[in-house]
């Protein structure tokens, strides 16, 4: 496993992302020594579930697999976790002024976890074009990628304000497809959704072309050094 990690190049940033966690369990582990409270000790199941699409992806990656059956059911499983790696940026919503704890303190500890569960989500993204290139033209992985970000955004609403999980597609479809269709079909009745959805859509697309951009000036800056 550890030989085909680095043989498909992710050996760096699986280990950085591995220290990040470990530093972002650490600042909640010490807060909890602080103040003798769990109150940020629940972010630690939501880097957990960030990290979801990052381990689906990399096992597509390193294993490459090529059956188009496999690869739809997988990427399928994977868009129902991506949510879970920007759902973090709104636990924002927690942060308040504490008595046992500074509130820089708290920003510290929820921004850090925040961006560890971002990256995940944009490295698995990431992945997912490039499977996604055996199979389409890059216009067509563009618009995909654009349709997962605000996909994504609307699932970000889903769970942070209706209070929906992931596997509740299991537990409760039907009562998950009655909200989702209820929005669909009468959006008028529900702006908060549709506006939530769009600029989070947007801020997601924006955040991932800047880290896609710096990936490609780099890869740009090694191809001239060679």
């Amino acid at each position: 496993m550890m030989k085909k990690l680095k043989e498909s190049q992710r050996f760096e940033i699986t280990l950085l992302l591995i220290l990040m966690t470990g530093f972002c369990f650490s600042l909640s582990i010490f807060r909890y020594y602080l103040s003798d409270t769990k109150v940020f000790l629940f972010l630690n199941w939501n880097l957990f579930l960030a990290w979801i699409p990052l381990l689906i992806s990399s096992f597509l990656v390193i294993f490459k697999i090529k059956s188009k059956f496999s690869l739809i059911n997988i990427i399928a499983v994977w868009i129902l976790f991506f949510p879970n790696s920007p759902y973090i940026l709104t636990d924002l919503f927690h942060l308040k002024i504490r008595s046992t704890v500074p509130i820089w303190y708290d920003l510290m500890v929820i921004l850090s976890y925040a961006w560890a569960g971002l990256f995940c989500g944009f490295i698995s993204l990431l992945d997912i074009e490039r499977l996604l290139s055996d199979y389409f033209k890059k216009p067509t992985i563009n618009f995909v990628t654009v349709f997962f970000l605000f996909l994504s955004s609307f699932g970000v609403y889903l769970g942070r304000f209706l209070r929906w999980n992931s596997w509740d597609i299991l537990n409760n479809p039907f009562g998950l497809f009655n909200d989702i269709l209820s929005r669909i079909i009468y959006p008028a009745e529900h702006p908060k959704t549709w506006a939530i959805t769009l600029l989070m859509g947007v801020m997601l697309n924006f955040m991932y072309l800047m880290l896609k951009s710096i990936r490609n000036q780099n890869v740009l800056k090694t191809v001239n050094e060679n």
